[in-house]
């Protein structure tokens, strides 16, 4: 049997009085994830465990039967084994290119910079700073790297959208030397021709870099002898497909996939049924909708939301395996940023209950109960929808 895990990210949400009392993914229109929900089972999943901060790489890890407490060294580092980076023992810091204006993090993605933007600003920060490298990723996510790092307190830039950055500036170990590239950046990126060419088509500055969730390079045990299936992952960020790398999943590659609300959804949809023609498992993650909540966009979430029904219903048409539809955390857009509130699932494949629609509420009816993230696949792979909590 074959197996589908499809996890639209920050799907979830809290009740919206403009909605009057709905969240997102009651209000949007999502027949298939109903139809997946009426004819499946549903429940509720922890994804973030205690001890962890609320954030997509320790709920994915989860989601794919990793216990974040035994592998989990930082961000960087999996986003680093995305783009084939050898960082040998050096700590590796996600490094998000950024808007601050008058010390207040307005952007932190600085309006969706792209990526040949964001490599010309990175490419001229190289040699700056001795023991620190910058490597490009995608848009406004990157890499930095310290020869001799050992650590330090950050503060994701997501969290963070409109506060002062004073109090939330990295502290511990490596605090100077990022504050010294924080800085440098600043100087740097002020008369950059990059900026110059924004400001004059009416677009925000690139300000800063952010340097946040560092690490060393993890050891993530191989998917195929942990779980017994060939798998694979579609995602259009370098986290996921971080995590495969480091798991020896094969990394689909998607045309048109940007990890934004403007991404090819079919087309993932396209590549995942091909891929399943000689995989055992394919892994979808759309990042879309956590885009929208962190925007602060009601409008946009619940189009997101719609439109990873939509690969949901393309996959269906042809798949006739286990299904599984899920957030990997909620993102409200009230408050642009994770919780760790557990998120809805509805597998299709193993049985039904008495839930006939999906959502937050309804799924907490579900026959599954709430069960951890860690022992979702397991279920799957089993068969029998047994809750080995």
């Amino acid at each position: 049997m074959k197996i589908v895990i499809l996890v639209g990210d920050g799907m979830a949400d809290e009740p919206i009085p403009s909605l009057l009392g709905k969240t997102p993914l009651e209000a949007a229109n999502t027949p298939t994830f109903d139809k997946i929900a009426r004819e499946g089972r549903s429940g509720l999943l922890n994804s973030i465990p205690d001890g962890f901060e609320a954030g997509s790489d320790i709920a994915n890890l989860s989601i794919l039967g990793y216990d974040p407490s035994t592998c989990y060294t930082g961000r960087g580092p999996l986003e680093a084994l995305s783009i084939g980076l050898d960082t040998g023992d050096k700590f590796v810091y996600r490094c998000n290119i950024v808007s601050i204006i008058n010390d207040v993090m307005t952007d932190f993605t600085a309006g969706h910079i792209t990526t040949k933007e964001a490599t010309e600003l990175l490419n001229s920060l190289n040699g700056s700073i001795d023991e620190v490298s910058f490597y490009p990723g995608v848009s406004y996510r990157n890499l930095l790297t310290l020869e001799n790092g050992a650590g330090g307190e950050t503060v994701p830039p997501h969290d963070i959208v409109g506060e002062n950055i004073g109090i939330n500036l990295p502290t511990g170990a490596d605090s100077d030397i990022l504050f010294r590239a924080f800085k440098v950046s600043e100087r740097v990126f002020l008369n950059h021709e990059v900026n110059r060419v924004r400001i004059s088509e009416g677009k925000i500055q690139a300000t800063h870099i952010w340097p946040w969730g560092g690490g060393k390079r993890p050891s993530l045990e191989n998917f195929k002898q942990k779980t017994g299936l060939s798998g694979g992952i579609i995602s259009a960020v370098d986290l996921l497909n971080g995590i495969g790398r480091g798991a020896s999943m094969k990394i689909i590659k998607v045309p048109g996939a940007t990890g934004f609300l403007d991404t090819d959804y079919q087309a993932k949809a396209r590549y995942a049924l091909l891929a399943l023609k000689e995989l055992d498992f394919v892994f979808i993650h759309i990042e879309a909708p956590d885009e929208a909540g962190h925007m602060g966009s009601l409008d946009a979430k619940i189009k997101a939301i719609e439109e990873v029904d939509r690969v949901a219903e393309t996959i269906l048409k042809e798949f006739h395996g286990i299904i599984a539809i899920l957030p990997d955390h909620p993102t409200p857009v009230s408050l642009k940023t994770h919780t760790r509130d557990p998120v809805p699932f509805a597998v299709l494949g193993l049985g039904t209950d008495s839930v006939d629609k999906y959502s937050e509420r309804d799924a907490a009816k579900g026959s599954f109960g709430i069960i951890n993230a860690t022992s979702l696949l397991p279920i799957l792979i089993n068969s029998k929808g047994s809750l080995n909590k």
